[in-house]
Parts: structure tokens; C-alpha cells; sequence
């Protein structure tokens, strides 16, 4: 029996894709009876959020019943903040379960958990410094940002020696949290990279169709790049997402051929990715994995991305652009549009890094590790 632990965000994203996907890896790929421990950020309220930060998680009794309950032998956590906290992963491991720590993001040092703010890739704090953030005022009201930046200050240590085993979903991840001064130590990290569920037998570009960019509409996705970019190559762009930026980006792509589609379900972002003839991943932040160019590949289109984070380990140098150059990218979008042969080699990628095949065994190692 495994115990998935979870605090969904206010705001959903591609954390909760991976969760959902790694739960059904363990039941259908490692037949593995699974239960899920889910708090909600939104449903706690900020004050009793705050609560949760500041005293290291709440009702830690609830998660070490649950581990009673269920008789689960490995409890993995995902986001555990607000509500969680360090104090979930102590509880569990008393009761008797093996504790897997999965970090998903940065958000063991940076408030936000992308290293991103004012524009650009940041990394000020650093360890238990996390004041930085609080006076760049990081989660966009001083109180939280304050609360935030004294919890992870507090409890950080605490959150990683709770763990037995700690996940990240790639190389990148890996380095940048020993760059970030997280209190890792000689504690055992191991790279599990998120799953990708489907992938097709062959690449199924349209040589005519539009770009497509799907993606929460946010400063770090570097959507008005691909705005400009696409404007530049004379190519139609499709964004499918919503988010912050929303009215902003429509403003920019005023007088050009971009369809804004808002957030859609994977029915209909399967149909435009069958319509699109190259995916765009514009991203400006150290992304930790890169699921939305996984999960391009995987649907056999040829992917455009820039040159940051974990992209350079999915992607070849002929498909990067630099961050923020427009004309740079516009220029890869040029050159893989509708290219078979560049989705063929996607798809050889994918399925050697993040297929079922591969990440099952993996996660498995960890579960069974002593």
C-alpha cells in the first residue's frame, strides 16, 4: 500500500498533472494499492494556511492514522505546504512508513517555487536566507511573503530529515536545489522523471497547421515571446491556458493571428495538438522538467523551446533558442514546422526518458530501497 500526501494549490498547474500521473503509474504499472491525503489550499483559508506554515504542518495525527488505516508501507509526499508540513512526514515515518519526499519545484528555498520573479530567474535566497524574498514581497502581499519566507527558514532542515529518500524529476533540479543551499546533504536524491502516460506510434504534425503553446499564462511561461516569435516566422499561434497575463498577452497579440482558447480539457488539447504543425515552449524559468514539451513530444509533434532548465535534457541543441529572443525562436519554429523527422526523434526521446517503461522501474527502486 503507498499513501500519496498532497496539498493542491489555490491555483492548479502542472504539479497536480504529475501527481494524478504518478498515481496511476502505481496502480496500473506497479499494481500497487493507493491512497490519496489531499488538503486544499484554498479550502484552508490563509489564516489557518498560516497556521500550517508557521507551526510545520496541521493535524499530523490525521496523517499517521491514515498510515495505520490503510497499513501503507510507503507514504510519498508531494506538496506538502501549506497544511502538511514537515510534521506529516514525521508522523508517518513513526507509524511505520517508509517516507519519500518528491520535489516537484524549488519551493524548499523560494517562496514560489520557480526562482522566478520580477521578470527574471532568481536566486537570492539561499538555505535558510529566504529574506530576499520576503522583501521582494515574492507571493505578492507582504504578510504571506513574510510568513513564507520564516517557515521555510524554520522548517526546512526539518522537511528533508523527515525524509527518507528524496525525489526530483531531473538532473537540473537536482543541481540547482545543491545551488540554492537546500539542506540536502549526503541524503539520498534520486532523478524520477514525471510520466508521460500516452505516446504515439508515429509523429501526427499537420505541415500547414498553426503553432500551439499550452500553458498557464504567467510571466515565467514566456508566452509573449512566442507571441513575437510566431508574429516574426508569419505562422498562426494557438494558446491554450489561462492564467494572470491573460488580458495582457491578448493586448500584444492585438492584429495578428493568435487564438486564445483558454484553459481546455486533455480531450481538446489532444485535438489541437493533432491541428498543430510545432509545439512552443517559451519558458523563461529554470523549468524542473519540462512536461508540456514532454507530453508535445509524446503527441508526436516537433517541439520548439528555449535554452534553460531542464529542456536541455529532453531537448537537442537545433530545437533551443535563447531565452527572451524572439527572433531566435522564430527562427527554430522555421526550421522544425512540420518536420517529421524532428518528431520522430522526440518521440525516440520521450519514450527513453519518460515512458511508462522506464519511470516505473525507477519509482519502484525507491519504494523498495532500504
Amino acid at each position: 500500500m503507498v499513501l500519496f500526501l498532497h496539498n493542491r494549490y489555490r491555483t492548479t498547474g502542472g504539479e497536480e498533472r504529475a501527481v494524478e500521473d504518478l498515481a496511476w503509474l502505481v496502480r496500473e504499472r506497479l499494481g500497487l494499492p493507493l491512497d490519496v491525503l489531499a488538503r486544499d489550499s484554498a479550502a484552508l483559508g490563509r489564516a489557518r494556511a498560516a497556521a500550517g506554515l508557521l507551526r510545520g504542518g496541521l493535524d499530523a495525527g490525521e496523517v499517521a492514522e491514515a498510515v495505520r488505516r490503510t497499513g501503507a508501507r510507503v507514504v510519498h509526499a508531494h506538496n506538502l505546504l501549506p497544511g502538511f508540513g514537515w510534521r506529516a512526514l514525521a508522523a508517518a515515518r513513526e507509524a511505520g512508513a517508509r517516507t519519500v519526499l518528491h520535489l516537484h519545484n524549488y519551493r524548499l528555498v523560494c517562496a514560489v517555487g520557480t526562482c522566478f520573479t520580477r521578470g527574471a530567474d532568481c536566486t537570492r535566497c539561499h538555505g535558510r536566507n529566504t529574506l530576499p524574498g520576503v522583501r521582494l514581497n515574492c507571493r505578492g502581499t507582504g504578510p504571506e511573503a513574510l510568513v513564507y519566507g520564516a517557515a521555510l527558514a524554520l522548517w526546512q532542515r526539518r522537511m528533508v530529515e523527515a525524509a527518507d529518500v528524496v525525489v526530483v524529476p531531473s538532473e537540473t533540479a537536482r543541481r540547482r536545489l545543491r545551488e540554492l543551499g537546500a539542506p540536502l546533504g549526503d541524503r539520498r536524491v534520486v532523478v524520477v522523471p514525471h510520466v508521460v502516460r500516452d505516446i504515439a506510434p508515429a509523429p501526427r504534425c499537420a505541415p500547414d497547421g498553426p503553432a500551439l503553446v499550452a500553458s498557464r499564462l504567467a510571466p515565467e511561461k514566456g508566452v509573449d515571446i512566442a507571441i513575437d516569435a510566431c508574429r516574426l516566422a508569419g505562422i498562426p499561434l494557438v494558446v491554450a491556458g489561462d492564467g494572470p497575463l491573460e488580458a495582457a498577452l491578448r493586448r500584444r497579440a492585438a492584429g495578428t493571428d493568435v487564438t486564445f482558447t483558454g484553459r481546455v480539457d486533455a480531450a481538446r488539447l489532444a485535438e489541437l495538438r493533432a491541428q498543430a504543425s510545432v509545439a512552443v515552449v517559451p519558458s523563461r524559468s529554470v523549468e524542473t522538467f519540462g512536461l508540456a514539451a514532454a507530453e508535445a513530444m509524446a503527441a508526436g509533434l516537433p517541439v520548439a523551446a528555449t535554452r534553460i532548465g531542464a529542456l536541455t535534457e529532453l531537448l537537442p541543441e537545433a530545437q533551443l533558442a535563447p531565452p527572451g529572443d524572439a527572433a531566435a525562436l522564430a527562427d527554430v519554429i522555421t526550421r522544425v514546422r512540420g518536420d517529421a523527422g524532428t518528431a520522430a526523434r522526440g518521440l525516440e526521446r520521450v519514450r527513453a526518458v519518460a515512458s511508462p517503461d522506464v519511470v516505473a522501474p525507477r519509482l519502484a527502486a525507491v519504494y523498495e530501497a532500504r
